[in-house]
């Protein structure tokens, strides 16, 4: 339609033209003049003009679904119970149900929003349509809530030419265009954006011939505005956290599906040694196994590409730089000085150190998460503290010196340590930061550290032939498994 009003207004124009060129006029000011507004009109039109095309277009399908979607269980099922409601409308509207304008996934990165979102177009039959948020701001006034008007008829369009009854659009990143109202000094053209499609949801309406259901994504729920999360616009607000060890599991049994696997594979042993990680991390983990096997060109992928996968996602790259016999020796005691402390404090959680660099680190050792935590205790928050400064305990005792190499380990510790006091676990008890003085606070970051320090010195001095042992070892083979360290350490004993 919109093209047919082009054409006709265009011919209307170049008949004008000749008319007047024909009665004596003369029309080269006037030719001048359009050719001048056709350019402005192109130029406006490549800046703030959609088109369907430019939409990421998908159908729904079979090929695509819930079941594809690895852990995440508690946010499919409210996700599968507010989409019902868009499947079961008569049902819901006899219940006098209003019904859902808006679905907002929120969670950390990589853990398959957009995902979900394309599983919920394929569960209610509907076309899907995705932009980012940042495809919405532009420096010219209005272009964002021209942007979003086209995409809600893009969908009404699609679904129509698709011959489906509903449309599903997916904004990724939604708090680049949804963030607070005057947070933006000075700058219109987001709230402009905001209040359009604020607008465009409040215009949905369950008669409607399309039926469009709106899904947000982002990581950043404390920086939308109000007005978007109040009942009548996005009425869901749907959680997708990390994955806990059994979703990790799931993730990648769906994730090496295709992938022929060698019988000494224990994905629960690597979901247990990927804690933190997201869908993403561990499609990554699945992928670079392959390519580890690949390269050794074995027709099977081993437990040991696995490990080498997790280690790779988790600090990066293996690096060429090679540091001197001394200072790898160094390295050596540092990482030893981890291993033993974080072993003999939890038993069985060590699973590997090494001093080949990856990533910025020289060296590191691997513990394995005991189980998945989401409330700690003091006692649990200062073995932490131990564990980080262990390295740096090791290299004073065995090397009579430390070295710039601890720097992330302090900077870990006294982020524990500020865990400490904001849980009112601290000799201060019960305080609020805000009003605590600097003074009193550095103080008492100090003594925490401080007496975890001795606590350390304490365990690693009747061992300090271990450490030197191990250290020694650690350097010539540049890798020691945590079952070779815990027998290291249990024949320490016995000799004692």
């Amino acid at each position: 339609m919109k093209m047919v009003i082009k054409e006709i207004c265009l011919g209307s124009a170049m008949a004008v033209v000749v008319f007047l060129f024909f009665v004596g006029y003369n029309v080269f000011p006037l030719l001048v003049l359009g050719g001048l507004g056709c350019l402005l009109y192109f130029l406006v039109e490549k800046k703030s003009g959609w088109s369907g095309s430019q939409h990421s277009f998908y159908k729904g399908s079979d090929d695509f679904s819930f079941d594809d979607i690895g852990g995440q269980a508690p946010a499919k099922q409210e996700l599968l119970e507010a989409l019902n409601f868009a499947l079961h409308a008569d049902k819901t509207a006899k219940m006098g149900i209003r019904p859902l304008k808006g679905i907002l996934l929120t969670g950390p990165p990589g853990t398959g929003k957009t995902l979900l979102a394309k599983a919920a177009a394929n569960y209610i039959d509907s076309v899907f349509l995705s932009a980012s948020g940042s495809e919405f701001i532009e420096v010219f006034a209005g272009v964002g809530a021209q942007r979003i008007r086209q995409l809600f008829r893009s969908a009404r369009e699609q679904a129509l030419r698709a011959k489906k009854a509903g449309a599903v659009i997916f904004i990724d990143e939604i708090d680049v265009l949804g963030s607070r109202r005057g947070t933006h000094a000075g700058h219109m053209e987001y709230e402009q954006t905001l209040n359009q499609l604020l607008v465009e949801m409040d215009g949905l309406k369950s008669d409607d011939r399309v039926k469009i259901l709106v899904i947000g994504a982002t990581n950043r729920e404390d920086m939308l505005d109000p007005a978007l999360l109040r009942p009548g616009r996005f009425d869901r607000i749907v959680r997708v956290d990390l994955p806990d060890k059994e979703a990790r599991l799931q993730i990648l049994k769906l994730h090496c599906r295709n992938k022929p696997l060698a019988e000494d594979v224990d994905l629960e042993k690597i979901a247990g040694e990927s804690f933190g990680f997201s869908g993403a991390h561990l499609e990554s983990v699945a992928n670079e196994a392959a390519i580890l096997a690949l390269r050794e060109n074995s027709s099977k992928i081993h437990q040991r590409h696995f490990q080498e996968a997790v280690d790779k996602v988790m600090m990066g790259e293996k690096l060429d730089k090679k540091p001197g016999k001394e200072e790898l020796y160094r390295i050596a005691v540092h990482e030893t000085g981890h291993a033993v402390v974080g072993e003999l404090l939890r038993p069985g959680s060590v699973s590997h150190l090494t001093v080949t660099s990856r990533g910025r680190a020289l060296g590191y050792m691997r513990q394995i998460p005991e189980n998945d935590l989401y409330l700690y205790t003091l006692d649990y928050l200062e073995k932490q503290i131990q564990v980080f400064l262990a390295g740096a305990v090791a290299e004073k005792i065995i090397l009579g010196s430390q070295s710039t190499g601890a720097t992330s380990d302090f900077r870990q510790a006294v982020h524990v340590a500020r865990q400490i006091i904001s849980a009112g676990l601290s000799p201060l008890g019960v305080v609020c930061e805000d009003v605590l003085p600097e003074k009193l606070f550095h103080e008492t970051i100090q003594g925490i550290i401080k007496k975890q320090e001795q606590e350390v010195e304490a365990i690693l001095l009747p061992r300090a032939e271990v450490l030197e042992k191990v250290a020694q070892i650690l350097l010539d083979r540049e890798y020691i498994s945590g079952a070779e360290l815990r027998a290291f350490l249990e024949e320490a004993n016995t000799v004692h």
